[in-house]
């Protein structure tokens, strides 16, 4: 999987954080580059943190799934991504108050990263370095994060669930790409 690979994961893995930073956004009145650094920051751990569990999860098993990790990766990415997109086709929309507080970032961030936490198993049977890449995927998703709350205290009311669509595809579209490529 190379840098191009990661940086598309990335991007896909953070849609969801995405759609709920866009209805934080919505629900801002006042400072919305405070609540975007706060969300960022949420969303950006827990989406650094879930890959690098299921990373140290999948690296136990990785001699056993070696063998048929492009199946493994295509397996994994799909029901993701085709959980994504149904997720964001029935219109749900989880954490989408205007509140910051522990107890509802928290829930918020955990929702928004199980998916990462599959992803890391992904990368464990396919021998990628799990440090720069929990560290790209915590980046990109604080920085979509971040515009996500500007977008949505701007322009929510447009957008819609097509991001969270989006990132279903495109991991939909990076499995069947590994799967290809071998």
């Amino acid at each position: 999987m190379g840098l191009l690979d990661l940086l598309l994961v990335a991007v896909g893995l953070s849609m969801d954080a995405f759609a709920v930073s866009v209805c934080k956004g919505l629900n801002t009145k006042k400072h919305p580059e405070k609540v975007g650094f706060i969300a960022g920051l949420y969303f950006g751990g827990f989406q650094a943190l879930m890959p690098t569990l299921g990373y140290i999860c999948g690296g136990t098993i990785r001699q056993y799934i070696e063998a048929v990790s492009k199946y493994v990766a295509l397996f994994l990415l799909c029901i993701i991504g085709i959980n994504m997109i149904r997720e964001n086709l029935k219109g749900e929309c989880k954490g989408t108050s205007g509140e910051l507080g522990f107890t509802v970032m928290i829930p918020a961030a955990i929702a928004t990263s199980i998916d990462a936490f599959a992803v890391g198993i992904t990368l464990a049977a396919l021998n990628v370095k799990i440090l720069p890449s929990a560290a790209l995927i915590g980046t990109t998703t604080f920085l979509i994060a971040f515009a996500g709350v500007w977008i949505g205290h701007f322009f929510g009311d447009r957008l819609g669930n097509r991001a969270g669509i989006l990132g279903g595809v495109i991991l939909i579209l990076i499995g069947v790409r590994i799967f290809i490529m071998g």
